[in-house]
């Protein structure tokens, strides 16, 4: 049995991203799924947040067998911006880890799975708490790399950023990208590197496929899943709402701080419900005519690896896409592409003629399928060698 000892960048609740899709699948293993930092000051821009900075007291949350959940130590800020701050804040977690790895009774044999260039400068110090060879664990440490982290908005440096995504790249014994961008960048740092895209929880989504739509609402409607955050592209779904007054436009999702959408205060149409739970989302998908995925066209975007987009394909609906990120591309022949956010409102349109028997609707099914968590973790395990 395999002892893993996960440092995420996305809370293990309520909201499932690749971490926990991941994590929930490696059947067998014992896991330690250690949620993201709270910075010191982060109570000044969210008072919610200072619950945060004392959670990691309360003990582990046991998610499912085998999978346990810690709070991190709060940290002190601009750790994105000087690496000397970072350092001191790895180094100070590397004890706690070190604590709860040894509660755990797992020693020396485990590996770690991070999502963060921050956790370049963890490494050592942890191995140096358990008084382990820092070589070895750099053998077993596996980076998921799920974003250009440098091009993320807020207190960072890129140059720093990208220089600690580098040297954990570097020492790290297997990487792991979940866009071309990405792993092009990565792979020159370290060959053991390997491109994963996002999956979708297939048999969940594709309940929706076979739901019938409520008839609360007659006319067209189109939905957007997913946070409502800056690199988004708001145009074409404003063009969307204007174009289609009789129509209804759904946005399910938690708006990110600094995310204007007081626009939608223009459209009577567009509805917004804030998060739904992740099971209840193919009946609210159900009553979708068309799926929109809208990506601005940026640094942060093209190197997206969107879970919606592989979510709207398992319901088989008509799905219409801006042209990032660069992974929709390679679906072309199954869904409906724009440029410009009248093109977008014109690529609905055509859509919403699709027919039910359309052989579309099964080639988004089917490539969906392909895309299932379940495919992506099998053929991590077996690049690892964990077959």
């Amino acid at each position: 049995m395999r002892n893993i000892l996960c440092l995420s960048t996305s809370n293990y609740y309520p909201f499932p991203t690749r971490k926990q899709n991941i994590m929930n699948r490696l059947a067998g293993c014992n896991i330690l799924y250690v949620d993201p930092p709270v910075s010191l000051i982060a109570p000044l821009k969210d008072p919610k947040a200072k619950e945060r900075l004392t959670a990691y007291k309360d003990g582990p949350k046991q998610a499912q067998p085998g999978l346990k959940v810690y709070a991190q130590p709060p940290v002190v800020p601009f750790f994105n911006r000087k690496r000397a701050i970072n350092e001191r804040n790895q180094k100070r977690l590397a004890k706690y880890l070190a604590q709860i790895v040894r509660e755990n009774g797992f020693g020396d044999d485990f590996w770690v799975w991070c999502y963060s260039p921050t956790s370049c400068d963890v490494i050592a110090p942890l191995a140096a708490q358990l008084g382990l060879d820092s070589s070895v664990l750099w053998k077993r440490t596996i980076y998921d790399c799920v974003d250009r982290h440098s091009a993320y908005p807020g207190q960072i440096d890129p140059a720093v950023v990208d220089a600690m995504e580098e040297d954990l790249a570097r020492s790290c014994g297997c990487v792991f990208a979940t866009a071309q961008g990405l792993y092009e960048r990565l792979k020159a740092f370290n060959e053991n590197t390997h491109l994963i895209p996002n999956g979708c929880a297939f048999e969940l989504f594709n309940r929706a496929a076979g739901l019938e739509k409520t008839g609360a609402f007659a006319g067209p409607h189109f939905g957007f899943v997913g946070m409502l955050q800056e690199c988004l592209d708001y145009g074409c779904l404003k063009a969307v709402a204007s174009a289609f007054p009789d129509g209804k436009v759904t946005l399910i999702g938690r708006s990110l701080p600094g995310v204007d959408l007081s626009w939608t205060e223009q459209f009577p149409n567009v509805e917004l419900t804030g998060l739904v739970p992740q099971p209840q989302l193919p009946e609210r998908i159900r009553d979708f005519d068309v799926c929109l995925n809208v990506f601005a066209d940026n640094d942060l975007s093209r190197d997206v690896s969107p879970l919606k987009f592989y979510e709207y394909l398992a319901t088989g609906k008509p799905v219409v896409s801006t042209l990032v990120p660069l992974q929709v591309l390679d679906y072309a022949d199954c869904i409906y592409l724009a440029e410009t956010p009248d093109e977008f409102a014109a690529r609905c349109r055509e859509a919403l003629a699709e027919g039910s028997d359309d052989p579309r609707r099964r080639a988004r099914i089917e490539a969906a399928r392909c895309n299932s968590w379940d495919e992506k973790v099998k053929e991590m395990k077996a690049i690892l060698g964990w077959d």
